[in-house]
């Protein structure tokens, strides 16, 4: 089902953006991109770069798919070469790189598991010796396992979840910040999750919350070195993720709760990245930019 009206462009040059999805399932995390019916759509052919982000480097996890595929995109459009830090979603991760070539940057894929910090460390070893420094990191992977109730979430789980998706933004801020400049910026993906709450992601929505108060303290922690330090909120987004994690049932009414009535596509967040990149953010630090469909929490 679609809005009956193209969401951007025209019928022919453009897709439309769906409003529910067929119901499916994906038995591992975080999910494969090629397999999604449909698959997200990773990048606005309308959006046209005007170099804000000119011979930069940019680190971005979970690059190979979802919304860090449409930030690697869009980083790409506006200048910068891209090191794509992935799990092991090698075709996902290839069909990136191509695409950011076929926009004339150059483009390092990094396999590595980033909960361990010496993965960490390699991953950010190899993006410097392949680009010769980091000037952008967005700290964007993660990982949810949605359970009924506190009593069913193990030990492992608990502690996969925080290793996944909050252990390693320390590691791999770690590992840049001695490669990084006066003018960096980081950028932490963090989760409505962390406002609003939700009731079957207790483990997942607790390391949304550490990843906003990280980015605030750490803004701080960085002012005087003049890196800027902020994180991107995002709603319902259709990412592999979804299908990854929840029932088909739930997959296929996935994001119809917000005003906006639809879950968001990947490429409807990418300019914020841009934007907390590049320097028309010069003067914002330690702030988080919600892209929600309409959803209004507090801050």
């Amino acid at each position: 089902m679609y809005p009956s009206y193209p969401y951007y462009g025209s019928e022919v040059q453009c897709k439309q953006v769906p409003i529910t999805f067929p119901p499916q399932k994906q038995d591992r995390q975080p999910g494969i991109e090629s397999i999604m019916t449909p698959q997200p759509i990773a990048e606005n052919p309308f959006y046209k770069g005007s170099g804000k982000l000119a011979n930069k480097i940019a680190v971005v996890t979970g690059g190979d798919s979802g919304i860090g595929r449409a930030v690697s995109i869009a980083f790409a459009k506006e200048g910068a070469d891209v090191s794509v830090i992935y799990y092991n979603e090698h075709q996902d991760a290839a069909d990136t790189k191509k695409r950011i070539e076929q926009l004339g940057r150059r483009c390092l894929l990094v396999s590595a598991d980033l909960k361990e910090e010496e993965a960490c460390k390699y991953a950010i070893e190899k993006t410097v010796e392949t680009f010769g420094g980091v000037d952008v990191l967005v700290n964007n992977h993660g990982v949810q396992f949605p359970q009924k109730s506190i009593l069913d979430i193990s030990q492992q789980q608990l502690e996969f979840t925080f290793r996944t998706n909050i252990f390693s933004f320390f590691y791999l801020i770690k590992a840049a910040l001695p490669h990084m400049r006066e003018g960096s910026s980081i950028i932490n993906t963090a989760s409505v999750t962390a406002y609003r709450g939700e009731k079957t992601l207790l483990d997942y929505s607790s390391t949304k919350g550490a990843i906003v108060s990280f980015t605030r303290s750490l803004s701080l922690n960085l002012a005087d070195r003049k890196i800027r330090v902020n994180g991107v909120a995002p709603g319902p987004i259709w990412t592999p993720l979804i299908p990854a994690s929840f029932a088909p049932e739930r997959v296929k009414h996935f994001g119809v709760e917000v005003p906006m009535k639809r879950a968001g596509q990947p490429f409807e967040l990418a300019p914020a990245y841009v934007y907390l990149a590049s320097d028309d953010s010069s003067y914002v630090s330690g702030q988080i930019l919600h892209v929600g469909g309409g959803e209004m929490v507090e801050s």
